[in-house]
């Protein structure tokens, strides 16, 4: 009997906690409606793959992103946005879609129609870490607005640390910071895209905030699996 269809998703080797609305949490797609299936690219840091963007990870992710496939995954995604810089890499590899990050949402052909295109902006775990390979990866942009949270700050320095612990609340007040900061500077954003695949928990919170549209990589799976043939 062949296994139901499900969603693959390809962790980082992390323990740093994941609130509902994380990726990395099965109960963000039970709400949905996805089955969910996990495989854990051991090694794969938050340091590697974020902030020295280890190429020698391509590999073992295309190998999990393989099994996940074989045991009858019908969508896949990664649990870092930063993955967007191999987009093409595994893809190539696996004859279902992959959403490698949420960066995919600024090509989405839901802008297709330049008359409702919105104005984006990205919201990242780290600034500085984030350039153009990302960008280029998924084919977007390298000059959409971005901003990250503030150094050091709880949500960054946890994940980042992957620390056991994290002050859920405190990492929302960042999110929420750095979302209004991005938007004080471009106050013709009328999207945010949330990079971090640890930031869909605080989506709320943010567009209570702002007042304006915010997406991620749940939310594009979400779109993503409701138009699976």
């Amino acid at each position: 009997m062949l296994a139901a269809p499900f969603l693959g998703v390809l962790m980082l080797d992390t323990c740093f906690p994941r609130p509902v609305g994380d990726i990395g949490n099965p109960e963000t797609f039970d709400r949905l409606g996805i089955p969910v299936r996990y495989s854990t690219v051991a090694g794969a840091s938050p340091q590697r793959v974020v902030r020295e963007s280890d190429a020698s990870l391509i590999a073992p992710f295309v190998a999990a992103a393989q099994a996940l496939v074989a045991q009858g995954a019908v969508l896949l995604s990664t649990s870092c946005g930063f993955l967007a810089r191999y987009q093409r890499e595994l893809q190539l590899e696996v004859h279902v879609p992959i959403i490698s990050s949420s960066l995919l949402w600024l090509v989405s052909p839901l802008w297709n129609d330049e008359r409702n295109r919105p104005c984006l902006g990205v919201l990242t775990i780290d600034a500085a870490a984030l350039d153009v390979r990302q960008f280029h990866g998924v084919g977007a942009d390298p000059f959409t607005p971005v901003m990250g949270v503030a150094a050091g700050c709880e949500f960054q320095r946890q994940i980042m640390a992957n620390a056991a612990t994290l002050d859920v609340a405190q990492a929302e007040r960042d999110v929420v910071a750095a979302a209004l900061s991005l938007l004080a500077l471009h106050p013709e954003i009328t999207t945010l895209v949330l990079e971090c695949t640890n930031m869909p928990p605080y989506a709320q919170a943010i567009r209570a905030a702002t007042g304006i549209r915010v997406e991620h990589i749940v939310s594009l799976i979400d779109l993503h699996w409701k138009t699976l043939p």
